[in-house]
């Protein structure tokens, strides 16, 4: 019986983690493979803002999952203290004492070796399965492995493999400048922005296409346009433009739903309505919006506020709660009587344009018989106080 083990901290997994898995495994042939996720690693801290091994054992669940014969254990997890490898051999071998055990690694762990704790008992119980990183490494991955066999009876297979040149690290660091959505599967992804890891910020083309479920055909141009009016609001008033785009993306997206559906949202999320607003549902979206934004991609405070004050307004708004609102007013699909004085003012004076922006809507509510909420006119007195 062969049985292959692949440890790591998997903090987190990648897609190059899972082409080393199926290339270990399509040379191995092993009889279980086990995915085995470290508790506490023994040669490294783990950086702030990290999952937890629970969680960590989730991703690879999800990172893993799809490769056949693939078992993804949590023994490490169980174990107090440092995760060393060779007590889970010990493990193993307790278990299947006449089993093969194979360690599968990469160049780097398997140059560094005689560094690991208790590595002459682990090459007694096994067999060290190495993952060539690059070509040019073969040839020191060939004196090494002579070394060990001759001095250490080691027995040491090499695994013919291309490597997809990416590592955890790097990808911790893509994931804080929005970018990595590409690196990883789509669970782990998913994970990850929605719980904040990392202080992952959402790759803005996976969340675009993520919004697109939820909008209707003809609410995707407003969409695109009122992120692209507040990317240049924000560049123009020093605001955070990323924060601006994923605020933009996300506004709407309850938009679509109808009044039961929102009510039932804010159920879910402990929404207390005032009876105004159960009244008018297009008040609702706002509220449901920015919670489930927060739910599903774990968006901050500030964009959180972003989308829950975009339809009223509110007074001392922020800077990105005032882009945000002005921004879905005067997006370039806009076109109504005296838009265009709303834009340009938008780039002079935000507060006068809001104090504008107010006006206009209170007006087209009373033209349309529809009554003002109550944040509106707070709103507008407000802006228009500050302005005089």
């Amino acid at each position: 019986m062969r049985i292959a083990i692949y440890g790591g901290s998997f903090n987190p997994p990648h897609i190059g983690h899972a082409e080393a898995a199926r290339a270990a495994a399509e040379t191995l042939q092993p009889d279980r493979f086990l995915v085995i996720p470290t508790n506490t690693p023994p040669h490294k801290e783990l950086e702030e803002n990290s999952p937890s091994p629970e969680q960590r054992l989730e991703f690879c669940r999800l990172a893993f999952g799809d490769i056949p014969g693939v078992e993804v254990s949590d023994m490490e997890l169980r174990r107090e203290g440092k995760s060393y490898t060779s007590d889970t051999v010990d493990a193993l071998r307790e278990q299947y004492p006449d089993a093969e055990i194979c360690i599968v690694m990469g160049t780097d762990m398997f140059l560094s070796f005689r560094s690991w704790y208790r590595w002459q008992h682990i090459l007694e119980n096994a067999t060290l399965a190495v993952l060539s990183r690059e070509d040019f490494d073969r040839r020191e991955i060939e004196k090494f492995k002579a070394e060990l066999e001759a001095e250490n009876g080691a027995r040491v297979v090499v695994i013919p493999h291309t490597p997809l040149p990416m590592s955890s690290t790097e990808i911790r660091e893509r994931l804080r400048r929005g970018l990595g959505a590409d690196d990883l599967c789509q669970g782990v992804y998913e994970l990850i922005i929605r719980n904040g890891f990392y202080d992952a910020k959402p790759e803005l083309p996976w969340l675009r296409q993520m919004v697109m479920p939820y909008l209707k055909a003809d609410r995707i141009a407003h969409v695109t346009g009122v992120e692209s009016q507040a990317v240049m609001l924000a560049m123009h008033w020093g605001e955070d433009p990323d924060a601006a785009a994923v605020a933009g993306i996300l506004h709407d997206i309850t938009k679509a739903m109808g009044k039961e559906k929102q009510l039932k949202l804010c159920q879910k999320y402990g929404i207390i309505l005032e009876k105004a607003e159960r009244d008018n549902p297009s008040l609702l979206h706002a509220r449901t919006g920015a919670a489930l934004a927060r739910d599903r991609f774990g968006i901050s405070d500030e964009i959180y506020g972003a989308i829950r004050w975009h339809t009223t307004g509110k007074p001392d708004m922020t800077l990105l709660e005032k882009i945000i609102y002005l921004a879905d007013y005067t997006e370039p699909t806009r076109d109504f009587d005296g838009v265009e004085e709303l834009r340009e003012l938008s780039f002079e004076d935000l507060d006068k344009a809001m104090a504008l922006g107010l006006e206009m809507s209170i007006e087209d509510l009373h033209n349309r018989g529809k009554e003002v909420f109550h944040d509106t006119m707070d709103a507008y007195n407000w802006y228009k106080n500050v302005t005089e």
